[in-house]
């Protein structure tokens, strides 16, 4: 059966791209972006935040943490409830896919872990041997998630 499966760095298309090759769900950032920038009622893109998003990150982080993760934990808050499985990947070249903020990522990371579901974490492979073995680390817990039926 498919999961949903949260992708760190959240806007890795690669990673979304694996997920979505073995039938499963990415959740990521790029997704949640797209309804903001197709939403009629936010008329100003690239700024494509409302007032009231700041507001809706409360719900995930404390009131003192700056406004910019609370902005993002607006978005990516509601993913990590959906989330059925993750793939982290730690230490990521800036081309793979950017997280952004170092605040952000430790507590999406933390929320993740404190879910309980099905995690893979992988370093960034720095070969072409790291990196068809990261490839395969993928593919076999995408597989394993859902029963091996891919």
């Amino acid at each position: 059966m498919p999961k949903k499966v949260m992708i760190f760095p959240v806007n890795s298309l690669i990673l979304y791209d694996l997920v979505s090759r073995f039938g499963h769900q990415p959740l990521a950032m790029m997704s949640k972006i797209a309804e903001k920038v197709r939403d009629p009622e936010v008329d100003s893109p690239p700024i494509n935040i409302t007032y009231e998003e700041p507001r809706h990150g409360l719900k995930y982080c404390a009131v003192e943490v700056p406004s910019g993760v609370r902005g993002r934990m607006a978005l990516l808050g509601p993913l990590i409830e959906e989330a059925e499985a993750a793939i982290i990947v730690d230490d990521p070249d800036i081309e793979f896919g950017c997280s952004g903020c170092a605040r952000t990522n430790e507590l999406v990371i933390q929320m993740l872990h404190n879910k309980g579901i099905p995690i893979l974490r992988l370093k960034y492979p720095r070969s072409s041997g790291e990196a068809r073995d990261f490839v395969k680390s993928i593919v076999d817990f995408l597989k394993s998630i859902d029963g091996g039926a891919s």
